[in-house]
């Protein structure tokens, strides 16, 4: 057998490349990651997950404060001012500190960073910064970034059309701020800037935002938003963008056709979604081709069609998640070493950081309806002791299950907290509960997450606090 400089190459560092070369590493294997960016963490850790939580967190504390919320419980603030770099300060230190634990974690677990763009030159050889290196098994974890919109060109350094990068980093705030996009990224950086006193208007060519989710689920989003002072502009789409000095003119016009309008904005957020990160990978170089949506396809295990090569997060199929590709990156990892790794992509959760969270996992209730009989449990926030107590009143948790056997096959979730509660949902769902194991499992008192328990009692007709 040839001799390799590695027994697993991981290209790619963000949440699935470097968690699967973590794992490679503690199952003895000789690992290496090639990051073309400076910093590890990927998209996720550098420029999205984490860096828009500082963001939300701080937008969320400062709204409390400026619009009377913390008056009303008896917290009174005389004088009060938006200090922007530092709130953006803490934004930065959040990344730098995460970032530099994966670099630790690298050391701890023996693993070696190639910096640089990885390119195959054969199946089991890269080329990194001009030089060769050959690995037995080569994981392809290189995610995703920003799909682009035809005609709206995007400027992140110019600061007026931007993309969840450049909505990250405005060193002000905007008086009118245009998210194109209703999805979960858009109304996660629409919120923070709303808070910090933008107005904000959603343009969706959608007839509802947040596509892929459940419908009621939709729908009471849609009026909680409203109710906090988002705009929106459903079933329209943009077909043009003019940037001037002060802002950017936006043209749109209805989905189904119709006359044109104007929209005048500072800032234009343009965030429609996301495409795989397939280019310069060389992948023509090992007879490796892309699916339909540029996706590449793999097997249960994570494998290609090309012996040794495997990929995994937001390169493949499936929802891109952070917490997906992580999953798939300890799966590959131990599937290269000969043990069973598994991913149940049925039982995947979803949340969108807004206030309130919004939540899922499994099936929405027009999905699961097609597949045959169901029975639908609610219930509602307000009648939750926790939340009443807080004041966060919005929002409900809903239960679907099979209505012969009564296992549960989604959740939905508008709570503050619903990214939290979640997670119980998820491990219900993994141990294939009924919504009755979930209504005779003790909850603790004054919870958010009663309102689950609740809610599986619903399931069978029968809540206590209803």
């Amino acid at each position: 057998m040839a001799d390799f400089d590695y027994d697993v190459l991981v290209i790619g560092a963000g949440p699935g490349g470097y968690v699967a070369a973590i794992r490679a590493a503690q199952l003895g294997l000789k690992t290496a990651c090639a990051e073309s960016r400076e910093t590890l963490g990927g998209t996720c850790l550098n420029v999205g997950c984490i860096p828009s939580k500082a963001l939300l967190h701080a937008s969320e504390l400062y709204d409390e404060a400026a619009n009377g919320a913390l008056a009303k419980l008896g917290v009174k603030i005389d004088k009060m001012s938006l200090d922007l770099p530092t709130l953006q300060g803490q934004r930065v230190d959040a990344v730098k500190g995460l970032t530099g634990g994966i670099e630790y974690l690298f050391k701890k677990n023996k693993v070696t960073w190639l910096k640089g763009l990885a390119t195959f030159t054969g199946a089991n050889t890269v080329e990194v910064n001009g030089e060769k290196v050959t690995a037995k098994n080569i994981v392809i974890a290189t995610g995703s970034s920003v799909a682009p919109l035809p005609g709206v060109a995007v400027d992140n350094a110019g600061g007026k059309i931007v993309d969840s990068t450049g909505a990250l980093e405005l060193d002000k705030v905007p008086d009118h701020l245009v998210v194109v996009g209703g999805g979960v990224i858009g109304l996660e950086l629409g919120s923070v800037w709303k808070r910090l006193g933008a107005k904000v208007t959603v343009v969706e060519y959608l007839d509802q935002i947040l596509p892929g989710m459940d419908g009621e689920v939709r729908k009471e989003a849609n009026k909680i938003f409203k109710k906090q002072g988002f705009e929106y502009k459903l079933g329209t789409k943009v077909t043009g963008a003019e940037v001037g000095k002060k802002g950017v003119t936006l043209t749109v016009e209805p989905a189904a056709g119709g006359d044109a309008e104007k929209i005048e904005a500072d800032v234009v957020l343009v965030s429609i979604g996301r495409r795989p990160n397939t280019e310069g990978l060389g992948l023509d170089k090992i007879g490796l081709e892309l699916n339909a949506r540029g996706q590449i396809e793999t097997d249960h295990e994570f494998g290609t069609k090309v012996p040794g090569v495997w990929a995994i997060g937001d390169v493949i199929p499936g929802p891109m998640l952070a917490h997906k590709a992580e999953d798939e990156g300890i799966a590959v990892a131990e599937n290269i070493a000969g043990l069973t790794g598994i991913v149940n992509h049925d039982v995947i959760p979803s949340v969108v950081y807004t206030k309130p969270e919004i939540a899922g996992v499994g099936l929405t209730e027009e999905a699961a309806k097609e597949r045959g009989a169901i029975k639908v449990g609610k219930f509602p926030m307000l009648a939750n002791s926790r939340a009443k107590t807080n004041h966060e009143p919005d929002g409900f948790v809903k239960i679907i299950a099979d209505a012969e056997t009564d296992k549960v096959l989604g959740v939905w979730i508008i709570a503050t907290v619903a990214g939290t509660m979640i997670a119980q949902a998820a491990q219900a769902m993994e141990f294939g509960a009924s919504s009755e194991d979930i209504a005779y499992t003790c909850h603790a008192h004054p919870t958010h997450s009663e309102a689950i328990k609740e809610a599986a009692m619903a399931v069978r007709g029968k809540p206590i606090h209803m």
